[in-house]
């Protein structure tokens, strides 16, 4: 039997109605963690130095990377309603690489939240996906029939400078500047999980359950770049960050798609809220361009979408 390669094991994510499933589209790589979580056993009554650990619960998680950030909107949804997805991996196979092959011995499937997920728009790149997996329940294997799987058509890349950080100075206005001379935008939103298995809990699973919700944004910029600006669109530039930063309180942020002239010109919002300038970092090596990092803590709730 010829060598399995890795486009040939791909996670599947079975629609909410549980009806059908398709393969996460585009991705680049995945890794499955399978954990048995040990304590040791070794007692008085063993002889000797070596160590016994013994298994006392299982944990399994996913990670999936993907240049299909078109559909952010959903996973964004998802993770912010907290949301159990049921997701399975198999071997795959066809033309496309998309169609369980039939359901191989290692198939597993379980129900699993977004824990972490990681948006990257950086300037001259495919913009990218980092999505993780938290196990909630148990695995089982995957039936060898009666599943019914989804083809996905070819996906879309997205170029990171077609998607911008558009920061407020205020916290009760809708922000309208971009940050200026940007070269990078990352957008990572989080799940904290705690085990909710009691000694009612049957079995060895290590039950997961969401108990707090958290988010950031860094931006990359150049402190002043070189481009003739032609919109009409105004940018926070670093002074406006440093006066951000001096205020200490909360600025309204979108993230949205943009066109047009010096692309600019906003279009689809793919979320907004509130956040604090927690860190603000300049850099200013020999012979290198002048830039700054900011980080954006998350301030209250999200809002996928305007």
């Amino acid at each position: 039997m010829a060598t399995l390669k890795g486009q040939n094991l791909r996670i599947l994510a079975y629609a909410f109605d549980g009806t059908s499933s398709a393969v996460i589209g585009m991705a680049t790589n995945c890794t499955i963690t399978l954990t048995n979580n040990t304590d040791e056993a070794s007692t008085k009554d063993d002889v000797g130095l070596a160590s016994k650990p013994e298994v006392i619960s299982k944990a399994w998680s996913v990670q999936v990377d993907s240049l299909n950030v078109v559909n952010a909107a959903a996973m964004l949804t998802a993770i912010k309603s907290m949301s159990k997805i049921q997701i399975m991996w198999d071997e795959v196979g066809t033309t496309d690489n998309q169609t369980p092959v039939a359901s191989t011995a290692f198939a597993r499937q379980g129900y699993a939240y977004i824990s972490d997920a990681t948006f990257s728009f950086n300037n001259r790149e495919n913009s990218v996906k980092s999505l993780q997996f938290m196990g909630a329940s148990q695995l089982t294997t995957v039936p060898t029939s009666g599943q019914s799987y989804e083809v996905l058509s070819q996906g879309t890349y997205t170029k990171g400078q077609f998607v911008r950080l558009f920061l407020g100075s205020d916290n009760t206005t809708t922000p309208a500047k971009v940050i200026g001379s940007a070269t990078q935008l990352q957008l990572h939103v989080s799940l904290q999980m705690e085990s909710a298995s009691t000694k009612d809990t049957e079995g060895m699973w290590d039950v997961q359950e969401p108990t707090g919700l958290s988010y950031d944004i860094t931006t990359n910029a150049l402190v002043r770049g070189g481009d003739t600006i032609t919109s009409t669109v105004q940018a926070q530039g670093l002074s406006e960050l440093e006066a951000i930063y001096e205020a200490g309180t909360p600025v309204k942020f979108q993230i949205a798609n943009v066109s047009g002239a010096n692309q600019r010109t906003k279009g689809a919002v793919l979320i907004s809220g509130s956040v604090i300038l927690s860190q603000l970092t300049i850099n200013a090596p020999n012979r290198q361009n002048t830039s700054y990092d900011a980080q954006l803590a998350g301030w209250g709730p999200f809002v996928v979408g305007s």
